[in-house]
């Protein structure tokens, strides 16, 4: 009986024996995190899939896995925004393959486990958001392939490591809202040839700007150092980084002259903010001249010469120049004061109040055009009496074109501005009201004084265009020596950039269901101004940096009626998309890259502008949101013909050899249902733009009518 009894709880051991040990090493990696954790949001646990009797991880919530050598292998960690409180187990650095860890926006606390470096094919760990506590490891650049770290909003503390220097691959820094302090210590930068975003703010760093970090050559968006304890002079070696870099250096305790070098000319004043001893462009401080005259540095001394023959010439000069100037200053003051008071009876230009048709004083229509004054049937010709200072040669003139959009020109120029980018078409800022909304300024020159009718004809045309897949044209500013377009500012940045980066490597991120939403969206606003706006624009440069993206991926099309703007106003035209846009466009594009996207009758000499110019490079926008290729770079091969683009040729070639579809198309569009048959419709529909024989293209409504069906 007893040896029943033995043999039966042998055999029960055994069982759970099996049971326990069926799980794979990943998936008892990953239960040491389950453990780790000892608070779990009210609205239940994010582990309770985790379950340890099944033989892996792969269907866990959060888990992603990729077969290695035909066995599933964890590959990445996502268990964010959960409100976990409890400490990151050393365990986790035993998944050897894992690629990404994203536990940000949860309650861990603790040190970051040295271990958790084992895990050597790490590119991307964000950990942000959290109580995490201690000194950044020195040993985190064991990790080869690491590009992206996020260590932001913690309490991490102590000095940064030497040996972040060994992050050769990093491309993403971002340390903010931490604990850390001391200097930086030098030749951390130049060897992180990759980085794009280097974010230090918000922390306790001492001592003066790294020299070095002006080596940062592939850096983009804002080098943000802002709320330190920084000193000394900014280095002119930071106007070495690329002219689309803005600078956030505020609430330090920088001084001296901000250097006027290089990148430093794209920089706005809220760039240099909180730093009580800085001076020069663009703060409004001028730097003291300490090259002072013996005379000024001592001035009880006169020889007895100049006391018998009175003031010097030149000092009597002086004063009556102080004198004269102080009397203007009054007498401004006065005029001021006076026309402030009479225009306050006859308009207001606060927007609470509204211009009557017979009620305008030429006053009113010399210095501002109230916002809501515009009858909405009318802009046009209460624009061009409004303008009747500027188009004579006298003062500025800012015209509101949408009603509802309420500011003044003081407004404008006391605003935050950041410099977006500058090329032949002028500078684009990025500019915050008063009221915190952003909106997109382009300088667009300071010729064609004499047209300002036409020019004003040409905006208001442009105004009256309201769509939701076009940018928004809210209001111009004339003067003889400066035009300004203010337009609605989009965040995200263009197709260009979502499509292939900074790289020029095809886009992983953007999913088929996003370009499909971007293509249809597009084609809506360009089917929008071929048929039913005012005069049935021809944009003339459709491509996709003149397709800005919202936060949501929305498409706005940008820069139409920008040729004959520029044209009027005397600029060269050799680039595009500014207007609106986020990201920075720089230099001018080359002008065989931006024929790749031009129709093929458009390239001759003296042709006038078409829609179905806009037909094909619309086509060709198609092609790219399908294979991901630029059009200059699709084929294997340098195309010598100068009728359609390679990308173009390329496309046509595979389908008539048959070719398939895999090998044409980007390859993460067929990884969706459905997505190979609607991908096969929009290379169909994206043919039949292209074609070389401008009659055999559809018209944009039918382009737009086609793709609505895809999807659907």
């Amino acid at each position: 009986m007893k040896l029943s009894l033995l043999c039966f709880v042998c055999f029960l051991c055994l069982q759970n024996f099996d049971l326990v040990f069926s799980l794979s090493s990943d998936g008892f990696s990953l239960l040491s995190l389950k453990s780790a954790v000892e608070q779990f949001p009210s609205d239940g646990s994010p582990f309770a899939s985790w379950n340890e009797n099944d033989t892996t991880p792969c269907q866990w919530n959060g888990i992603s896995c990729m077969n290695i050598s035909g066995e599933p292998r964890v590959i990445g960690i996502s268990v964010a925004g959960k409100n976990l409180r409890g400490y990151i187990p050393s365990e986790l650095g035993a998944l050897i393959f894992l690629r990404r860890l994203n536990l940000h926006n949860n309650n861990f606390y603790g040190s970051i486990p040295v271990q958790l470096f084992n895990a050597s094919s790490l590119h991307s760990l964000f950990l942000y958001g959290n109580n995490l506590s201690g000194p950044l490891p020195s040993s985190i650049c064991r990790i080869p392939r690491l590009q992206n770290l996020d260590l932001s909003n913690n309490s991490l503390s102590g000095s940064l490591p030497r040996d972040l220097r060994n992050c050769k691959q990093l491309q993403r820094l971002i340390l903010a809202e931490n604990g850390f302090s001391g200097e930086i210590p030098a030749g951390i930068w130049p060897e992180m040839g990759n980085l794009v975003q280097l974010d230090l703010s918000s922390n306790n760093f001492s001592g003066s700007i790294p020299e070095d970090i002006g080596e940062l050559k592939s850096l983009t968006g804002t080098l943000n150092i802002s709320y330190n304890h920084f000193s000394g002079e900014i280095p002119t070696s930071l106007g070495d980084l690329p002219v689309t870099v803005s600078f956030d250096l505020r609430h330090n305790n920088l001084s001296g002259e901000i250097p006027q070098t290089g990148s430093f000319a794209n920089q706005g004043p809220t760039a240099f903010l909180q730093n009580p001893n800085l001076c020069g462009f663009p703060l409004q401080k001028a730097c003291k001249n300490t090259s002072e005259s013996p005379q000024s540095q001592n001035p009880n001394h006169e020889s007895d010469s100049n006391t018998k023959k009175g003031l010097k010439p030149s000092l009597i000069i002086l004063i009556s120049a102080a004198d004269a100037s102080g009397v203007a200053l009054i007498g401004l003051i006065i005029v001021y004061f006076y026309w402030k008071k009479k225009d306050s009876q006859t308009c207001s230009c606060t927007g609470k109040e509204k211009f009557g048709n017979n009620q305008r004083s030429s006053l009113c229509s010399s210095l501002c055009v109230c916002v809501n004054g515009f009858p909405s049937n009318d802009s046009e010709a209460e624009s061009e009496k409004g303008g009747s200072g500027s188009g004579n040669g006298g003062e500025g003139n800012l015209v509101a074109i949408d009603k509802g959009f309420t500011f003044e020109l003081d407004e404008l120029l006391r605003a935050s501005a950041y410099v977006l980018g500058k090329s032949g078409l002028g500078i684009v800022y990025k500019v915050v009201l008063g009221n915190g909304v952003p909106v997109a300024v382009r300088r667009l020159g300071e010729g064609g004084e004499q047209r300002y009718k036409e020019f004003a004809s040409e905006v208001q045309a442009i105004g009256r265009v309201k769509h939701p897949n076009i940018v928004r044209l809210r209001a111009y500013y004339w003067a003889p020596d400066e035009k300004l377009l203010i337009s609605d500012f989009i965040s995200n940045g263009n197709l260009a950039s979502a499509l292939r980066g900074r790289s020029g490597q095809p886009s992983t991120s953007l999913s088929w269901s996003t370009r499909l939403r971007v293509a249809k969206g597009a084609a809506r606003g360009l089917a929008y101004l071929h048929e039913c706006s005012p005069r049935k624009f021809v944009h003339g440069d459709i491509k996709p940096s003149n397709i800005l993206l919202d936060n949501e991926y929305q498409p706005y099309i940008s820069d139409f009626g920008l040729i004959r703007l520029i044209s009027i106003t005397g600029n060269n035209q050799n680039s595009g998309g500014f207007m609106g846009g986020a990201l920075p466009y720089i230099k001018s594009v080359q002008p065989e890259r931006s024929n790749n996207h031009r129709a093929p009758e458009a390239r001759i000499p003296g042709s006038r502008p078409a829609q179905k110019w806009d037909v094909y490079s619309f086509g060709v926008v198609l092609l790219e949101l399908l294979t991901g290729k630029s059009p200059e770079l699709s084929s294997p091969t340098t195309s010598t013909s100068p009728e359609v683009s390679d990308l173009v040729r390329w496309v046509r070639k595979g389908f008539e050899e048959e070719n398939p579809l895999s090998e044409m198309v980007d390859p993460v569009l067929l990884q969706e249902v459905h997505a190979k048959k609607e991908v096969l419709a929009v290379f169909h529909i994206a043919l039949a733009c292209t074609e070389v024989d401008p009659e055999a293209r559809p018209r944009m409504k039918t382009v737009l009518e086609n793709l609505e069906r895809i999807g659907t």
